[in-house]
């Protein structure tokens, strides 16, 4: 199985892809269009140059590499993709031949953990808007993915990965509940500025408290996202 889950920012992913990475049957890969984003938008992120090196920016050959190209060395493999990295004109039509997993959390939680370490974010920076319309794209061809919300995983990870596992066909494995702290070989560049509290854990985090009060720009970001939010969490599983 390829299994590509679509994240935004600070939203649980990386912790999702230790758990899947944990498993003896899983490899994993660390957001492999970051590059081929990072060269076609200019954007200056932090350890941009190191980002460019460390993976191929033309989007074809990361698409090769993920559908057909690559041999992993496991049965399954994991895609942690950012969704918002699918900008106009990167391939898109691949995705439907891969299984989708569409992993979401509360804007107001996204916007204040991202802008804490990003400076101005805008909507195309949060990834809620590329979600949907990578999850339309497979409804239109009339097929299926599932729909899973952070706070869901963090309240009980078990039964969540439980339910996720049974939905796209797979046996739980309970090494995906805890692995070593530090970094892990399936990191990308970037870990070093980004991965900072996901590298002193052992396991997941648990649940969370309130929502966020937000105020200024970094709450008419929450508010525009907050549609697109809505539109998965009504599809979402219910573990």
């Amino acid at each position: 199985m390829k299994l590509a889950v679509w994240s935004g920012p600070r939203n649980l992913s990386t912790a999702m892809m230790y758990a899947f990475a944990n498993r003896a049957d899983f490899t994993a890969v660390d957001e492999p269009f970051y590059a081929a984003y990072l060269a076609r938008t200019g954007l200056a992120h932090p350890m941009r140059d190191e980002i460019c090196a460390s993976q191929p920016t033309d989007p074809a050959q990361v698409v090769e590499a993920l559908t057909r190209g690559q041999s992993y060395g496991t049965k399954h493999h994991y895609q942690k993709h950012m969704a918002q990295h699918m900008i106009p004109g990167m391939p898109r039509d691949w995705i439907e031949t891969v299984t989708n997993v569409f992993l979401i959390r509360h804007p107001a939680r996204v916007v204040a953990s991202f802008a804490a370490k990003y400076d101005d974010p805008t909507l195309a920076d949060i990834g809620f808007v590329q979600q949907v319309e990578l999850y339309e794209q497979l409804a239109a061809r009339g097929q299926s993915a599932v729909v899973i919300d952070s706070a869901d995983i963090r309240q009980s990870p078990e039964n969540a990965l439980r339910a996720l596992c049974a939905e796209v066909g797979l046996a739980f494995d309970p090494a995906m509940l805890a692995w070593d702290m530090g970094p892990k070989p399936c990191d990308g560049a970037w870990a070093p500025h980004w991965y900072g509290s996901v590298h002193a854990s052992t396991g997941f985090a648990g649940a969370e408290g309130p929502l966020p009060k937000l105020s200024g720009p970094a709450a008419a970001l929450a508010e525009a996202a907050m549609p697109y939010y809505e539109t998965l969490f009504a599809v979402a599983l219910r573990p």
